[in-house]
């Protein structure tokens, strides 16, 4: 009966599926952020909106929710990803201008190092 409970618990843990969210909520991660403030549509079919607090992210699923804090000065901002990006080697995240603002990231700077952290997600939309 004991090795029977055995297969189950490995069998379980085989086909669990797997979260990104999860893994990420382990470790933040260190790159460089840059940021945008260009008018155009989101990858999620938004309508990009500078002052809100959104940002891109390559591989992470819309909705989730980053905390981003800036190294140098450890202010932080929590975003929601609503696009896809930066395709630059080298960078993490692309900021909304609005987002940037709040972490002190200015037009003359451009990019800065950070940290970022999962914190969450979003409901979904109906």
């Amino acid at each position: 009966m004991k090795n029977i409970l055995y297969l189950f618990a490995a069998l379980a843990i085989l086909f669990v599926p797997y979260n990104e969210q999860a893994v990420a909520k382990r470790g933040a991660k260190t790159g460089i952020a840059s940021f945008y403030w260009q008018d155009q549509k989101t990858a999620n079919g938004e309508q990009f909106n500078k002052h809100a607090l959104t940002a891109a992210h390559r591989t992470l699923p819309f909705g989730t929710l980053v905390r981003v804090t800036r190294l140098s000065n450890g202010k932080h901002v929590t975003v929601r990803i609503n696009d896809r990006g930066p395709f630059i080697k080298g960078r993490i995240i692309d900021l909304s201008l609005a987002a940037a603002n709040k972490i002190k990231l200015t037009r003359k700077q451009g990019l800065t190092k950070v940290k970022i952290e999962i914190v969450g997600k979003t409901a979904k939309r109906k």
